[in-house]
């Protein structure tokens, strides 16, 4: 099986689509495409019926830790069982993102990014010592041009990368006992008791930084020496015209001050003549210094300006490309990981089931790519081991007519010969085999 640095397992069709793209493949019977369809119908409903199930098990396990929740709890977890179901969480979280062909970001990877030069040219930093849990898993890793205002209103394009989708999990440590007398008006909403869960879309992978909470802004090093280099260049001549006469400066505020006594006894050289002719240089120095003053706070109210408009674009993140927070999150993956493993499911049995030849895992692997390469102009890294473990192990039987069923042994729907071969169910079998599971899945009467 090639692997490929460039590609994503992410099959970006519908169930729906990949099974009309088989149809339309033309490998199929005129005689078999409504079975085909009824294979395709029958295991979208175990699979939504399966993973409903993994969706219950987590919500259960997230509940006590959900900020939005507005039940109240009849019983009490201990330190024990919470700490459990924190870890359940968190590889249910996981599970269900490699499902949906999410990959993971490191924090490494994430260090690099925030290194990188946002939209917005602002230093950016975060403290991961903050958190207990980070968890950051990505879809769609893709190049788009976008707009950017530069000189005099011109715009010029430019090429990003972009995550379509951005999956995130914080848990922030517990500092209650350490300082719980301080309140950190930035991080004052966030609770170590509870587990923030968000997914977003079209995030900047130079932008990432904007879904923490704790992000701090500074000055770039541009920006300090816009501000610092300028004030020293109008500076060094007001100091080369003063220093000069700075006893002189000095002595003419002993004498306005103090009079010509003290300056007789200060041996200071000050009199109303050069009074008179250090006002022009008072007022010129004075003239000076409010010019760089104003320069420098010119630059620092860019600087600011600079400051509100990354404000502004963190809360335009927040709100125009969030898709779902906290227990909403669930319901939206757990849909994306229904609809990953099922496109692959289809794939899998579909060429089995039209290949002329038995086909290795490898071989399999290296054909699916190959026809949604052709076919649809579509590059995918496709993950064979996912399907043909879910294949592998949806087990049933097949009950005849005349057949006890209590002398018939499970079989699974995908099976290897003595060559490592692949094989599948026809599809008669096949669709009688998950009806058998689904008619089975309760057994109360």
């Amino acid at each position: 099986m090639t692997v490929y640095q460039d590609r994503e397992a992410f099959i970006p069709y519908s169930r729906k689509d990949i099974i009309e793209l088989c149809i339309q493949d033309g490998k199929l019977p005129e005689s078999s495409l409504q079975k085909f369809r009824d294979f395709c119908s029958i295991l979208l409903a175990y699979y939504h019926f399966k993973l409903h199930k993994t969706l219950e098990i987590l919500k259960e396990n997230y509940a006590p830790f959900n900020p939005d929740a507005n039940t109240k709890y009849i019983g009490y977890h201990s330190e024990s069982e919470l700490a459990m179901m924190k870890t359940k969480v968190v590889q249910s979280f996981e599970k269900i993102l490699e499902q949906g062909n999410f990959f993971p970001i490191s924090r490494a990877s994430l260090e690099r990014a925030f290194q990188e030069t946002s939209l917005i040219e602002l230093k950016t930093d975060i403290n991961f010592d903050d958190f207990e849990e980070i968890i950051c898993y990505c879809r769609g890793d893709i190049y788009k041009t976008i707009k950017v205002k530069k000189f005099f209103f011109r715009k010029i394009e430019k090429k990003i990368d972009i995550f379509e989708r951005v999956a995130l999990l914080i848990k922030c440590q517990n500092t209650e006992d350490t300082d719980s007398s301080e309140d950190d008006g930035e991080e004052s909403h966030l609770s170590s008791k509870k587990i923030y869960i968000s997914l977003y879309k079209n995030i900047p992978k130079n932008d990432i930084e904007f879904l923490f909470p704790n992000v701090k802004v500074s000055m770039t090093l541009k920006d300090r020496l816009m501000l610092v280099v300028p004030a020293i260049g109008a500076a060094v001549p007001i100091a080369l015209k003063i220093v000069p006469q700075l006893l002189l400066i000095i002595g003419v505020i002993v004498f306005l001050a103090f009079g010509p006594s003290y300056v007789e006894k200060l041996n200071l050289r000050a009199n109303p003549e050069d009074v008179r002719n250090m006002t022009g240089v008072l007022l010129a120095s004075s003239s000076l210094f409010i010019t760089l003053g104003g320069f420098c706070f010119k630059q620092y109210s860019k600087y600011k300006t600079k400051q509100i408009k990354f404000q502004k674009q963190v809360t335009d993140t927040l709100f125009f490309k969030n898709i779902a927070n906290n227990a909403g999150v669930f319901q939206t993956l757990i849909d994306d990981a229904e609809e990953e493993e099922c496109k692959e499911i289809i794939l899998v049995y579909y060429h089995l089931l039209t290949s002329n030849t038995y086909l290795t895992p490898e071989q399999l692997d290296n054909k699916i790519e190959a026809w949604m390469e052709q076919k649809f102009d579509t590059k995918i890294d496709f993950d064979i081991k996912g399907p043909l473990n879910n294949l592998a192990k949806i087990q049933g039987k097949i009950v005849r007519d005349d057949e006890d069923e209590d002398e018939i042994s499970d079989i699974p729907l995908l099976t290897y010969d003595e060559n490592g071969c692949c094989r599948v169910l026809p599809l008669d079998d096949a669709k009688q085999l998950i009806d058998y599971i689904w008619d089975n899945a309760f057994h109360y009467a």
